[in-house]
């Protein structure tokens, strides 16, 4: 009996999907757990996978189609997975073509013909010369020539080709013959799409103003020299900086629940507890996993939280519960050398806090010029909640916390 393959359950906050790809055709073969689509969202992009062997059916809604939620997308025909002509049947990590093509495993396929690569030109490391995605990743970042573009430069391509973000390097079309130049059109994917219409709500939509500050890190910095062994080793993670800025900005928005507050219609929504986003930047665009209950959480904890979304971020694998709510987020551009930027509003947030690079300077301290390890820090408000006094201490005091960062212990 055929089982249907439906579209997953979106929550309130999500309208509907767009089908971004089939990963199979009607009639091939799938294993246990293998990828048959994607169905990309305002926020995320969810992946479906089939529940058991057997053979895909019927598509009811191909690449580019809106879906809603649970809405019917196709079929799925359960039984024994089509054998190779040896009369074995390929497993997931041995997914060696007919032709005699060098065998790759299906996430390195994937990414191979989503970046048009040559994958006759790949050395596989895995066992028994199996080409794997690190392969794939490695031989790409060497700079090897790709394979001439098809699919993707045809007119009629679907969205679905524009939904493909996590590319390594954008395929150009040929020059052009008349104007000698190269262009590429290709359409927002949903999410860059969501994105835009979201900072222009917050730029159009909100009394947006930045207030900036500056704090000496070298006291961060000494702790973590100080304590990063013992704390590596007893609580199996790392001693970063964005667990103390959490555990700063919960303390600060316990001082300061205007800042933690929202607005809703004429109404103000105070909020007895602190969700702090974390924006994390991926192939695909910005995403902002909500870390609950902070005030509760211990450093250790908030570092564990953080590097899990981190990486169920670049691997896709965040859930839209998981980026829902938020009271207050943290943006760190810093990693990416940036000095100073004025971040925008995540609605209906009332504040957001910018972090940028750690740099040298020289800094005048008891009538002395010395040189510290100073960061700028930018916090973004909307003004029609916030007023500027309150979002000038807010920051001070986020400032004296990570100077003095026994305070945080202390609540002092």
């Amino acid at each position: 009996m055929a089982i249907e393959i439906k579209a997953p359950s979106f929550p309130e906050s999500v309208a509907d999907g767009t089908v971004a790809s089939w990963h199979k055709q009607p009639g091939e073969s799938v294993r246990r757990d293998e990828l048959l689509v994607d169905i990309e969202t305002d926020k995320i992009v969810l992946e479906i996978v089939a529940p058991e062997d057997g053979v895909l059916g019927e598509i009811l809604k191909d690449a580019g189609e809106t879906v809603q939620s649970d809405e019917l997308l196709g079929y799925f025909e359960p039984g024994e997975a089509a054998v190779t002509p040896a009369g074995a049947a390929p497993t997931a990590g041995d997914d060696t073509a007919a032709t005699g093509e060098p065998r790759i495993s299906p996430a390195a396929r994937k990414l191979a013909e989503e970046n048009k690569l040559d994958i006759a030109a790949i050395a596989g490391s895995g066992k028994g010369g199996l080409i794997t995605k690190e392969d794939v990743l490695a031989f790409s970042k060497a700079g090897a020539r790709a394979a001439p573009p098809v699919a993707a430069t045809r007119p009629e391509a679907s969205r679905a080709d524009a939904a493909k973000a996590d590319v390594i390097t954008p395929q150009l079309p040929p020059v052009d013959a008349v104007t000698g130049r190269i262009e590429k059109r290709v359409p927002m994917t949903r999410m860059r799409a969501r994105i835009a219409e979201r900072l222009l709500e917050a730029k159009q939509d909100t009394a947006m103003l930045t207030t900036f500050n500056e704090v000496n890190m070298g006291p961060i910095m000494d702790l973590r020299r100080h304590y990063q062994e013992s704390f590596t080793s007893k609580h199996n993670i790392k001693l970063g900086f964005m667990g103390l800025f959490v555990k700063a900005a919960t303390e600060a928005l316990k001082r300061f629940p205007i800042v933690n507050a929202s607005i809703d219609g004429n109404d103000v929504v105070y909020h007895g507890y602190q969700d702090i986003g974390i924006a994390v930047s991926t192939e695909r665009g910005l995403v902002v996993p909500i870390i609950r209950d902070t005030d509760t959480l211990g450093i250790a904890d908030i570092e564990k939280k953080i590097a899990a979304y981190g990486s169920m971020a670049q691997e896709g694998k965040l859930g839209i519960e998981d980026m829902q709510g938020g009271t207050f987020t943290l943006t760190n551009g810093g990693v990416f050398g940036s000095l100073m930027s004025t971040p925008i509003l995540n609605p209906p947030q009332a504040a957001i806090l910018g972090m940028h690079k750690i740099q040298d300077r020289p800094m005048a301290e008891d009538g002395q010029v010395v040189i510290r390890p100073m960061m700028y820090l930018a916090l973004s408000y909307d003004h029609r909640l916030v007023d500027g006094k309150d979002s000038v201490q807010f920051l001070a005091t986020i400032k004296g916390l990570l100077e003095e960062p026994a305070r945080i212990l202390l609540d002092v």
